[in-house]
């Protein structure tokens, strides 16, 4: 367990940090409250699992010796995060609106696939591992990535349900979510340097 350590320092460190997911599961906690946002919650925790556990068994290593295949990963990426900026953005919550919705479980999974952050960090935690067999270092990183990461959804999904009784006006609201979809915007830019 004292040799997972730094590993799981550096994961925690790496997920708890902002970004995308960060960024909208506290607007979706603020948003639609912490009960309607679980299979949000839950499909970042698994889908950053399978990503990191694809990453331990090679993907990663595919994706640094592939430019092409990385530059599509950044594009994708980034459109789709501007995307959800721009819903941001366009939010208002004082008005009701019956498509407005957080996340589903598989739409937060499927994320994953495309969140530079998290291929980013678990790139990098293969580093802590690269002794294993492919097949242990993917469990390792698996189990540990979803573990973590359950943790941290649930905190920043709490906070921004908590936020959320200091958001009593529309004006603070417009607010808060344009700062969320800026942090969107700047996070989308980041992918490419």
């Amino acid at each position: 367990m004292a040799e997972l350590l730094p590993l799981i320092g550096f994961v925690f460190l790496g997920l708890f940090s902002p970004g995308p997911n960060v960024i909208l599961l506290t607007a979706s906690g603020a948003r639609f409250g912490f009960k309607r946002t679980i299979p949000h919650i839950l499909g970042v925790a698994i889908g950053v699992g399978i990503t990191a556990g694809i990453t331990g068994l090679g993907i990663g290593a595919l994706l640094a010796v592939v430019p092409m295949l990385t530059a599509l990963l950044k594009i994708v990426a980034s459109l789709w995060i501007l995307w959800m900026a721009v819903i941001l953005w366009r939010a208002d919550p004082a008005k009701t609106n019956s498509r407005a919705r957080p996340f589903s479980f598989i739409e937060a999974i499927l994320f994953q696939w495309i969140n530079p952050k998290v291929w980013a960090v678990a790139m990098s935690a293969t580093a802590y591992v690269a002794t294993l067999p492919a097949m242990d270092q993917a469990m390792t990183l698996g189990v540990m990535f979803s573990t973590l990461n359950l943790g941290v959804c649930l905190f920043w999904t709490m906070a921004g349900a908590l936020l959320s009784y200091l958001l009593t006006n529309p004006v603070a609201w417009q607010i808060f979510l344009r700062i969320m979809a800026i942090g969107l915007v700047g996070f989308s830019a980041l992918i490419f340097i």
